[in-house]
């Protein structure tokens, strides 16, 4: 285990807490706690950040979610445990999460409205963004 690189939550105390603040806010919405995390977790194995990998299973154990489960979050696509909401929800995760690649075409983005509302829509891409600036933090400063 490598050394913290800077104490970014004390040396930017306001945009840390803003941070912390928005993840309460999006683990209070109407997307529900387990999805948030679910969300989380995949994004946290594409960017490969390892202390975010262990909180967010941790989290979804807790939650009551089956360790199978996680077990193959990452081949989600042939797996039968992933239900048509998640698999929406991580599907848009993984498409914001490789926005360079792509960008995010409609194709992507309509499949999100039989499963969410416009508001639900719009906490699940805070979820992509906030879980992806996390990500970025704690790799970059070897958290």
């Amino acid at each position: 285990m490598s050394l913290l690189r800077l104490p970014f939550s004390t040396l930017s105390p306001a945009a840390y807490q803003g941070l912390v603040a928005t993840s309460q806010a999006l683990a209070d919405s109407s997307l529900g706690l387990p999805l948030v995390e679910l969300v989380y977790l995949r994004i946290s194995q594409i960017n490969g950040c390892a202390f975010c990998l262990g909180k967010h299973a941790q989290t979804l154990r807790e939650q009551g979610i089956a360790q199978a489960k996680l077990d193959r979050l990452a081949g989600w696509r042939i797996s039968e445990l992933f239900d048509a909401r998640e698999r929406a929800a991580l599907e848009w995760a993984e498409t914001l999460t490789h926005v360079s690649d792509k960008g995010a075409p409609d194709a992507l983005y309509e499949p999100l409205k039989a499963h969410f509302s416009d508001a639900e829509i719009s906490d699940l891409t805070m979820v992509v963004a906030l879980m992806n600036a996390f990500n970025r933090l704690a790799v970059g400063m070897k958290l």
